[in-house]
């Protein structure tokens, strides 16, 4: 009986699964994106945002700013564990 679970699940269904999984998200992430385009392009021009250098670097670097906290803060969590 050992020796039927072993060899489970089979290899290329596993494989079938993760490439599924895969494809998914990259089809949500290119909606996503998608949609954020529009957003920016269409709803954008409607907020009263000034178009000053500060924005500007607030707009573009906010972004990496996020994902270095949260990297940290993961980092640190994992550090604890």
């Amino acid at each position: 009986m050992e020796a039927e679970i072993s060899g489970y699940p089979p290899k290329n269904v596993y494989c079938r699964t993760y490439m599924q999984n895969q494809l998914s998200f990259v089809v949500k992430l290119l909606i996503m994106s998608a949609f954020l385009s529009a957003l920016i392009k269409y709803a954008g021009p409607l907020w009263p945002i000034p178009a000053t250098d500060t924005n500007a670097l607030i707009l573009v670097l906010s972004p990496s700013i996020i994902m270095a906290i949260a990297l940290l803060w993961r980092f640190q969590t994992q550090k604890q564990n």
